[in-house]
């Protein structure tokens, strides 16, 4: 009996040892090495036209406060050298296959979150390293010696720590959150800096003079959810050093959909339909890859002023045809006619799929 009570006592108070990596401004440093002319420039990787955004940025162009998802003609206001560069999709799906390959002989625990970044556990792993800590080290000095290009990581006992810890000595560096120290470090980072804690939250908790995580800590959990819904629970955990997320190697994707920004407001209900089609093309070609059947499909609207409307309708039975999705698809627009505004951007999504249908990402 007390052999047995040791193992189920080791098991519950293991503590897990995960490791975030993170390449650094990942699009635009893979175009500064297969482009030396670019090293040291500010560039931006997308954003090829003035309704264009950003997806990336050089750590030259983010010293001039250009950053991913902003509008180009506001990065280009703030940084006029900003060179805009066409991004590579394959250039840099092959760098990915080579990190991740990397990581796969640490573990088998890897969970991508994108491209360029990935959660993993290597409590138990491949290697006869036992410290996380030399683990990491070990993958970015091989990420640099195969790619040329450098990686951040964290280290820390859950993945929002972990996720975290890498942002600290972002680029080209590392941090330890051991479990002794969460609370302290916690306790003195501020609220904006919370991952999973947006602009808009950021702004409820400082009306409500919650700044740090000291301030975030003072508070009980039936106030949190009372001001923040479900949400609530989850600020609670982290805020105390909780997290108990698995590393999954399989992420089930949610939705699949594209969406197009014109170059110019479309007012013309028979050019929109057009743009529409066109857009259910190029996702389509992701519905049939991942053999997937759906419910839902949604359309969304930006208008020239970038009001969003987002509208959807779910059928009883699972949908694999595209003449089906189509059409409503087309009566979804067909709702919102006559056009209120001109139309800036429009998107389609497919979601709520069949379960043994879902592929992994």
């Amino acid at each position: 009996m007390y052999k047995y009570w040791i193992v189920y006592f080791w098991d519950a108070k293991m503590i897990r040892k995960i490791i975030h990596i993170d390449m650094d401004a990942f699009f635009a440093s893979v175009e500064q090495r297969n482009r030396p002319e670019l090293k040291g420039k500010a560039i931006a990787v997308g954003g090829s036209s003035n309704r264009g955004v950003v997806a990336a940025a050089s750590y030259e162009a983010r010293k001039f406060g250009v950053r991913s998802a902003m509008p180009t003609h506001k990065a280009m206001a703030l940084c006029p050298h900003l060179i805009l560069i066409k991004g590579n999709g394959k250039a840099y799906k092959e760098v990915s296959e080579i990190i991740q390959g990397i990581f796969h002989e640490y573990t088998d625990l890897v969970e991508p979150l994108s491209l360029d970044e990935a959660f993993m556990d290597v409590t138990f792993h491949k290697k006869g390293v036992h410290s996380a800590t030399l683990i990491a080290t070990e993958i970015r000095e091989r990420i640099l010696a195969e790619t040329q290009l450098t990686a951040s990581a964290g280290i820390s006992y859950n993945k929002f720590l972990a996720k975290i810890a890498s942002d600290i000595n972002k680029p080209n560096g590392m941090f330890v959150i051991p479990p002794e120290d969460a609370i302290s470090f916690l306790s003195d980072l501020k609220i904006d800096q919370f991952f999973g804690i947006g602009k808009v939250s950021a702004e409820k908790f400082h009306s409500l003079g919650i700044h740090t995580g000291k301030d975030l800590r003072r508070f009980d959990k039936n106030d949190l959810v009372r001001w923040f819904g479900k949400a609530g629970n989850y600020y609670y955990n982290i805020v105390r050093g909780i997290d108990n997320r698995e590393v999954k190697p399989f992420r089930e994707r949610k939705s699949i959909g594209a969406e197009q920004t014109f170059e110019k407001d479309i007012d013309s209900v028979d050019e929109l339909n057009e743009r529409l089609y066109r857009v259910i093309d190029r996702m389509w070609k992701t519905v049939e890859r991942k053999t997937v059947a759906f419910k839902t499909v949604s359309l969304k609207l930006k208008y020239f002023d970038f009001e969003v409307i987002t509208r959807s309708k779910t059928v009883d039975f699972y949908m694999d045809s595209k003449k089906e999705m189509i059409n409503i698809a087309v009566s979804l627009l067909r709702d919102e006619l006559p056009l209120p505004k001109a139309v800036r951007l429009i998107g389609v999504t497919v979601s709520n799929f069949e379960k043994e249908n879902t592929l992994p990402e």
